[in-house]
């Protein structure tokens, strides 16, 4: 018998054991993570309890009477164990999460399952779950992506740009220069897009400071002078670029494209099986930015899709 219950507080240390055992958790799961925009957003997170004991969490928040997993991150859905745990139960979880939003007075449930990519064991039984109970798709991103274990090629272009910037002098490496780098980054996306980060700079150095293995910072400079850095997301099995920029000059030296080069060999050396370049699309994917998918496409990716789901209660 399948029980749901809302998260509090007192279940943190067993929601982030849970997390680090499921089979498609990642560290953006964790309350750590989780909780640094409570302020912005009314977690209502659930547990699902077989027979007493957790055997499922859906990391959420709640927003009238709609509950979103997770409207503050880019993935949510049921973080389920690797043992234990099959098509029948997901049923269970599933329909049992439906009857606790409608004695809650839920009416929509948005569902953002975790790509497969993050997988570290196949895990979609949610997406059945889905059909099961009439879930349509209502937002598809398209994402730019690497496999390291058979990677493509640069393209010739690319090659020719790698070898400019190499010439030139331009070093790559991890850095802790976050305050320069957001600086550049607030800069580039004001003058582009009139906007921000999503992370302040406060935001993201508390985020680093814990989580120090999951998220780096890599930088291209040239003679002390910063020309363009990539903010790494490490979940093994994907290494996910979260923040990517290039100041005018650094885009004519090149210097991305040999930061990039210098990622992908370094995240395969390490044992990553992804390399994940992140979505090419704005307004809820109705928009496709042609140009940063080819860019993407020509460093050696192809697409997979991040969707989310609406069941009507």
């Amino acid at each position: 018998m399948v029980e749901i219950i809302r998260y509090d507080a007192s279940w943190a240390a067993r929601w982030d054991e849970m997390v680090r055992n499921s089979r498609n958790g990642t560290f953006l799961h964790q309350r750590g993570y989780m909780d640094y925009h409570s302020d912005r957003f009314a977690d209502c997170s659930l547990i699902a309890l077989d027979d007493g004991k957790p055997c499922a969490l859906l990391p959420a928040c709640l927003d009238g009477d709609t509950l979103w997993s997770h409207r503050g991150l880019t993935y949510g859905g049921w973080l389920v164990p690797l043992k234990h745990f099959d098509a029948t139960t997901m049923i269970q979880v599933m329909d049992a999460a439906c009857d606790w939003m409608r004695l809650n007075s839920i009416k929509h449930l948005i569902y953002k399952p975790v790509p497969h990519i993050y997988h570290r064991y196949p895990c979609e039984e949610d997406l059945y779950a889905l059909f099961c109970h009439h879930g349509v798709i209502v937002e598809t991103n398209i994402s730019t992506t690497i496999d390291l274990a058979c990677p493509l090629p640069l393209d010739r272009g690319n090659k020719s740009g790698v070898n400019a910037a190499l010439k030139q002098g331009i070093t790559v490496e991890a850095s802790n220069n976050w305050a320069g780098y957001w600086e550049l980054l607030d800069t580039l996306l004001d003058e582009r897009y009139d906007t921000r980060p999503v992370h302040s700079l406060d935001e993201i150095r508390l985020l680093q400071g814990r989580f120090p293995d999951n998220i780096r910072l890599y930088t291209a400079s040239l003679d002390g002078e910063l020309l363009a850095g990539v903010v790494m997301y490490l979940s093994h099995p994907v290494a996910h670029c979260q923040y990517i920029g290039a100041s005018p000059r650094g885009k004519e030296m090149k210097a991305l494209t040999l930061l990039f080069s210098h990622l992908i060999n370094l995240h395969t050396t390490l044992g990553f099986r992804y390399f994940d370049f992140g979505i090419s699309n704005e307004d809820h994917g109705r928009y496709l930015n042609e140009g940063l998918v080819r860019q993407k496409s020509r460093l050696g990716g192809r697409g997979i899709v991040y969707n989310a789901y609406q069941i009507d209660l």
